[in-house]
């Protein structure tokens, strides 16, 4: 439910706080006083579409903050699902600012729009003449009707849960071992093509390597021979090094008969001399294996070219072809010795699928059979609203065996309310009727059936009570009384027979103080009770009015002391 309400900034609202009761909320003021600031400001903390217009003239932004009270375990898995922390009560609060800047907090947590959406459309169900209301979504029209329904609904949907991961289990093995016949059948023809081909490769580790290893030496075989060539030259030509070392070794030789360091030098060049004659005739060695011919480098390259085809199909690296060839064969394996498996598989899954269709029909069946009795209820309080020729049925959409495949955790139903005012019309979708008196009777009768089997907290009625007077006002009036038993409502009003059976009254007032025009909110005490009502019955307050008032709200207290 909705405690408190703190506004700041809206429209003609410079601030108001509210605090509301649990039962019957009313409010009520001179038209164009501000009433309808109320719910927009309730719709704006709630998640709904803001622009600038919402802001006070003067201000740069404007803010709203919610407080609610005994959260519904429903909520709170919703608020554990966007990681905000939540117990038995709720704070929203949501600022907008000139620039388009918006701020959205539950529980002091950031959040999405669509985030608070989530939440609140389970906190709060707001209707007024020109809204559409809960009721409208066909998806919440079955959860409804699966409420109302009641524990029967509820362990056979549990039981069709199980059905349905049995299923997704047994489909799941089917698919790993290749699905029906005609796909497991693709399945080992494209696995047998992919083995065949990695093995007719007869790929070697490190043979990659290798060969662009040759392929480098062979495209530069010109070049390499030239530098090796070169090398030799300058080693072994006469006057080359090799000639200038032992000519070196000559020179010290014939000294190193006066110090022994002379002969340690000496030594020094023989090994040289030894390393350069060794490389000379690797470098010869080298030379005379460069006769490298373009059929070799044609080989070469046609099996990098292997190499690379099955490396786009099956791998960036050797190691990764070779995994998916062993992962292959290992499926392959499994796909041409699985018949014995899928046999046993196929009759679970058609023994699973009919026991989910049975589930499905009995989901229907109870589902019917509560809309019928809903529906009755729902019209015999239509008929008490002054709405005698109503017409509310429910229309299910027919299935059969063949959607089995279709089920999910609701079973195969879909299902829309259909409602007629008049006789001779052909009831129509919710979302088809025309708003008014007759579609806000309609909705309070439901509502009144409801309200004990519902999640939502809190019903917002706006002015549903235009066009409406007399006996039909009085009996609004007794409904909103029975409905507030379970769920809060606050509702904005011009009826006084309807304002006399709040809990709770609130008086909207529209005053010009220097030259600005501001909106001011304040609860009406029991003193003052009776003067707010007879405004409302005749907009004085003679002593004709005063004594109709009394009699009003002794009339509303009777009867809901009554209950």
């Amino acid at each position: 439910m909705l405690r408190k309400i703190t506004i700041q900034n809206i429209a003609l609202i410079e601030f108001a706080e509210l605090e509301f009761a649990e039962g019957f909320n009313a409010l009520s003021g001179e038209t164009g006083a501000g009433k309808s600031v109320i719910l927009d400001s309730i719709d704006f903390v709630l998640g709904a579409k803001a622009d600038k217009s919402l802001i006070r003239f003067g201000k740069e932004e404007c803010s709203v903050c919610a407080e609610f009270e005994n959260i519904d375990k429903e909520i709170l898995r919703e608020l554990e699902d966007m990681g905000v922390e939540g117990d038995d009560t709720l704070i929203v609060f949501r600022k907008f600012t000139r620039d388009g800047k918006s701020s959205l907090r539950i529980n002091g947590c950031a959040v999405t729009v669509a985030m608070l959406r989530r939440v609140s459309a389970c906190l709060v169900d707001i209707h007024g003449q020109s809204d559409h209301f809960y009721l409208i979504n066909e998806s919440n029209q079955l959860k409804l009707l699966d409420s109302i329904a009641g524990k029967q609904v509820r362990l056979e949907k549990g039981e069709l849960a199980a059905l349905l991961e049995k299923r997704r289990k047994i489909q799941g093995e089917i698919d790993s071992l290749g699905g029906d016949e005609a796909e497991r059948n693709r399945r080992t023809d494209i696995l047998k093509y992919q083995i065949d081909e990695i093995e007719r490769a007869k790929l070697k580790e490190g043979e990659e390597e290798e060969l662009n290893r040759l392929r480098n030496i062979g495209m530069n075989a010109e070049r390499i021979k030239d530098g090796i060539c070169c090398a030799r030259h300058s080693l072994v030509s006469d006057g080359g090094c090799i000639d200038a070392l032992h000519s070196a070794r000559r020179a010290l030789n014939s000294i190193v008969r006066y110090d022994n360091k002379y002969e340690e030098l000496s030594a020094r060049l023989e090994n040289i001399l030894a390393e350069l004659s060794d490389v000379s005739a690797v470098a010869e060695e080298y030379d005379g294996e460069l006769d490298f011919d373009r059929i070799e480098l044609e080989r070469t390259e046609a099996r990098l070219d292997e190499y690379k085809a099955l490396k786009k199909k099956y791998g960036a690296t050797y190691a990764e072809v070779q995994a998916f060839y062993k992962k292959a064969c290992e499926d392959y394996a499994l796909l041409t010795e699985s018949e014995e498996r899928l046999l046993i598989l196929g009759g679970e899954l058609i023994d699973v699928n009919e026991k989910i269709y049975q589930s499905c029909l009995r989901l229907s069946t109870m589902r019917k059979e509560a809309a019928e009795n809903f529906t009755r209820r729902v019209t015999d309080e239509l008929k008490t609203l002054n709405i005698g020729s109503a017409c509310f049925q429910t229309q299910f959409d027919g299935f059969s065996s063949e959607n089995v495949q279709n089920a999910g955790m609701n079973g195969l139903d879909k299902m829309r309310f259909l409602f007629s005012a008049n006789a001779g019309e052909p009831p129509k979708e919710l979302g088809k009727i025309i708003s008014g008196g007759e579609m806000s009777r309609f909705m309070l009768a439901v509502k009144t059936q409801l309200s004990a089997v519902g999640s939502i907290g809190t019903y917002i009625f706006d002015e549903i009570d235009a066009g409406i007077g007399g006996k039909t006002a009085r009996v609004m009036g007794e409904k909103f009384v029975k409905i507030a038993k379970d769920v809060q409502i606050i509702a904005v009003t011009h009826s006084a027979q309807i304002a006399s059976f709040a809990d709770k009254q609130f008086l909207i007032e529209k005053r010009e103080e220097e030259g600005s025009t501001k909106t001011y909110l304040s609860e009406v005490k029991e003193g003052d009770r009776i003067k707010e009502i007879a405004r409302l019955i005749g907009g004085d307050e003679s002593l004709l009015s005063i004594k109709h008032a009394e009699e009003m709200l002794q009339t509303a207290a009777v009867y809901k002391n009554s209950l």
